[in-house]
């Protein structure tokens, strides 16, 4: 998407627009972001995952114009700076998720801007943030009572003793998602309810039957990007107690040996509340809709890509792509 289409989008939807996916938009660069903050002021949800080209430019202009803003994903957008928090904290205080995975550059100075001005903060999510370190933890334990979820996964300068600090001030926590060392652990698992194996690229179906055997109480699963996975496991995770009597969320993003067979195992897990779906090439959507049928009330994420169009034959202007996704 180039900035005369966001100025369309823009311009056509002004002050009505509350949520926008940019997610993946490589071309979305700051130009193109000032004029969408510019023309919609009302914004409440915005995912700009995957567009490189952002810079604290962009945080600039949501500062300024979109102080509506509550959830706001940034995720693999490299170019953010501490700036970029110091510029939220300053315009966008009714924050209450940030996602700011792989932005590396952000040090313990940001987070504290970012603490002290949304303090209203209940989501954050800094994976891959390399440079941060327990004085991070300590700013968010500080100035930020109200966080129930955190994901500081791969954040390795973080220790114990952040750890506790964010716990002692942060009393609504419910999820911490950090790196967990199981070596030589010599009991099973039997109350587990969460399990994050995602980018786990060597696990395979014999996993699956392990925590079917083993974690009668498991809730919620994600294998996303999982590639080894087949209908196979998870037909030993729907038939087991904790399929047909616990589970209630799997993730199978970007799992490319999955099909519709694994649609029809899942119908047995009467508790299932949502599945993701997303890039798995071999699922479709008439198997969806029978699962969907069978289980009314749940929720399944998928993306299935367009089909290219075929060049205008009359030289019509620009069209909005369909993955451009305005929710």
């Amino acid at each position: 998407m180039n900035l005369r289409r966001v100025e369309n989008i823009s311009k056509r939807c002004g002050g009505f627009l509350r949520q926008l996916s940019l997610r993946g938009c490589l071309s979305v660069g700051d130009a193109s972001m000032k004029t969408f903050a510019q023309n919609c002021r009302n914004i409440e949800v915005l995912n700009l995952n995957g567009c490189t080209k952002i810079t604290d430019s962009t945080c600039l202009s949501l500062s300024k114009f979109c102080s509506k803003l509550k959830h706001l994903d940034l995720t693999s957008c490299v170019s953010v700076t501490n700036h970029s928090l110091k510029a939220l904290s300053d315009g966008c205080r009714m924050l209450e998720m940030l996602n700011l995975s792989w932005c590396d550059q952000i040090t313990r100075d940001g987070i504290e801007a970012l603490a002290r001005g949304c303090n209203g903060l209940r989501a954050l999510f800094l994976r891959g943030c390399t440079q941060l370190d327990d004085g991070a933890l300590r700013h968010l334990q500080k100035h930020c009572p109200e966080l129930t979820t955190i994901n500081i996964q791969s954040c390795t300068q973080m220790t114990d003793d952040g750890m506790v600090s964010l716990c002692r001030g942060c009393h609504k926590l419910q999820i911490l998602c950090m790196i967990l060392e199981a070596a030589r652990c010599s009991h099973n698992c039997h109350e587990l309810e969460k399990m994050d194996l995602e980018e786990c690229i060597l696990l395979t179906d014999n996993t699956l039957v392990q925590l079917s055997i083993h974690c009668p109480r498991l809730q919620a699963l994600s294998l996303s990007h999982c590639e080894l996975i087949t209908d196979d496991g998870i037909r030993a995770l729907s038939s087991s107690a904790c399929g047909q009597e616990r589970l209630t969320v799997v993730e199978l993003d970007n799992c490319p040996l999955i099909t519709d067979v694994t649609l029809e195992h899942l119908k047995s897990c009467h508790r299932l509340e949502r599945i993701e779906l997303y890039d798995c090439q071999q699922v479709t959507r008439a198997g969806i809709k029978r699962i969907r049928a069978h289980l009314p009330e749940i929720k399944v994420h998928a993306y299935f890509a367009p089909v290219t169009p075929p060049p205008s034959m009359h030289g019509g202007g620009p069209r909005l792509c369909r993955c451009c996704i305005i929710l």
